[in-house]
């Protein structure tokens, strides 16, 4: 059935809905929410729970992209229930490890699965993964969208595990230094001595540094009062 068909199910409030899209998307998503979650149970659920909230959804939101609807949803509640199930935890498994590897180019302090879905910086990343060379695209929509291993991206791609750890890394790279030229990350900056003029002109968002007054600037940081200067 076409996604259009599908839509139009929702909006008619018809039981086949959630039939016809747990035919076509069931295991799309399920693999988006396995790739997280690590659990076929969790999974499972996961995605029942995407049908429902679709449901709930529409007809006050219609889709342009069902897949992309559907997934973003699959993803958010797979995350969820990722971090309830492991806040008093440690690392365990390639959910775990992506994030840690995102948090390497986005805002200091801030949880990366939370802040990629900001709409500011989402756009931003967008932009970043369009621009990217198909390779890199490729292992890094697999890798930090999918959640997927480093061996299950090199068995997908037919790259060795050295390579596709090459282009995470420079993508992680090239990432870091865009957010930072959009005034996007603050992870380099630093809040403890007088803006420079030459310094000026590089930061992008002077009113919102991660050491303004009313937040807190972390052991050893002075507040600037707003202003902020960049760290080379």
């Amino acid at each position: 059935m076409e996604d259009k068909e599908i839509i139009d199910l929702y909006w008619q409030r018809s039981d086949r809905a959630i039939e016809e899209t747990d035919r076509k998307y069931g295991r799309y998503c399920g693999t988006i929410a396995y790739n997280i979650c690590r659990s076929r149970e969790d999974a499972e659920e996961c995605v029942g729970d995407t049908w429902f909230r679709a449901w709930g959804l529409m007809p006050d939101k219609r889709p342009s992209i069902l897949s992309s609807f559907l997934g973003g949803i699959t993803r958010s509640l797979a995350l969820d229930r990722y971090r309830s199930q492991h806040r008093q935890k440690r690392g365990g498994g390639e959910t775990a490890l992506a994030l840690e590897e995102l948090a390497e180019c986005v805002p200091g302090g801030a949880d990366p699965a939370r802040v990629y879905e900001q709409k500011e910086l989402a756009e931003a990343i967008g932009r970043f993964v369009e621009a990217l060379p198909r390779e890199e695209q490729q292992a890094f929509v697999c890798r930090y969208w999918y959640m997927a291993s480093i061996e299950e991206i090199g068995r997908a791609t037919g790259f060795g595990k050295s390579k596709v750890k090459s282009l995470l890394f420079r993508s992680r790279k090239r990432l870091a230094a865009q957010l930072r030229e959009e005034g996007l990350c603050w992870t380099n900056l630093r809040c403890c001595r007088p803006w420079r003029a030459s310094e000026q002109s590089r930061c992008r968002r002077p009113g919102r540094c991660w050491a303004t007054p009313g937040r807190n600037p972390g052991k050893g940081a002075g507040s600037c009062g707003g202003r902020c200067c960049w760290r080379r």
